[in-house]
């Protein structure tokens, strides 16, 4: 249960709901303004915590650094959009209340808390102050706006604070890739040069060299001569041959991408006899 004896633990806390699922990091938590009793806290959500949803404190328990809450991260995620600034309108508590199924909010105002250096709670603006002196520190002892963060009894420094950015990356599976082989039929042309014998028909004169060959044999008779021709023809055959070797690797290429987020700061001023300096 969160009161007013354990609400400084609940700050910074890391959220999470029923299923012990992350939500995010309590930022800021409202007051009831009468007495005080801690009704809800800012939770940063989002890419780099820089939304905050409000969710409410009823049911909660926060043990160590870890608060678990009575919802789920999508009904905190989709609670109304309301700025964490300062107090909370009459009407912007009813949404909340209305958006959790509590009903209608009270009617007595909430205002944001701040923590101190002890184990006391001290609530903000609209609380049960009666007055406050130049320091910020109300008659009664209790510290009204503009508490700073660095503390209340602290020296006369003032702590700056700003945010910065916390860029990371993570690995995700972008595809897959694998070898395949399939069977793909083309028409080859190959000019193959061929020879064939062809019949050739010689006549030589009768002289004295070939005379003798000539008249050897009969003076008149019939006589056949056979003569073979050959030729050469085309044959084709086919071999399976292996021609190269293909496989798939991977290499890490490192690209560089621009990160664009909004950041706030903040930044002193000095008033000084009517001049501002910063």
């Amino acid at each position: 249960m969160i009161d007013n004896t354990n609400v400084n633990s609940v700050f910074d806390a890391k959220v999470v709901d029923p299923n012990g699922e992350k939500v995010g990091t309590v930022k800021q938590v409202y007051v009831d303004n009468t007495d005080g009793r801690p009704l809800f806290a800012s939770v940063a959500t989002g890419l780099f915590g820089t939304s905050e949803s409000f969710v409410p404190l009823e049911g909660a328990d926060v043990t160590g650094d870890e608060l678990r809450v009575r919802y789920d991260k999508a009904t905190i995620k989709d609670a109304p959009r309301i700025d964490a600034d300062g107090e909370l309108a009459d009407d912007e508590q009813d949404r909340l209340f209305d958006h959790y199924g509590l009903g209608t909010g009270v009617s007595t105002g909430t205002d944001q808390g701040t923590r101190t250096g002890t184990d006391d709670f001290v609530a903000g603006a609209g609380s049960t102050t009666t007055g406050t002196d130049d320091s910020g520190i109300g008659t009664d002892g209790v510290r009204g706006a503009g508490h700073d963060v660095s503390g209340e009894d602290t020296d006369d420094a003032m702590t700056r604070s700003e945010q910065r950015l916390n860029v990371g990356t993570q690995n995700v599976q972008s595809g897959r890739a694998r070898l395949r082989k399939h069977i793909v039929t083309e028409q080859q042309n190959v000019t193959v040069p061929v020879q064939h014998e062809e019949l050739r028909v010689e006549s030589e004169p009768i002289t004295d060299a070939n005379v003798d060959a000539a008249t050897d044999g009969p003076e008149l008779s019939e006589e056949e001569h056979a003569v073979t021709l050959n030729e050469e023809r085309v044959v084709v055959d086919k071999e399976t041959v292996p021609v190269e070797r293909v496989r798939v690797g991977k290499e890490t290429v490192t690209d560089q991408e621009q990160v664009s987020e909004e950041v706030a700061h903040e930044e002193i001023d000095l008033d000084e006899d009517g001049r501002t300096r910063r």
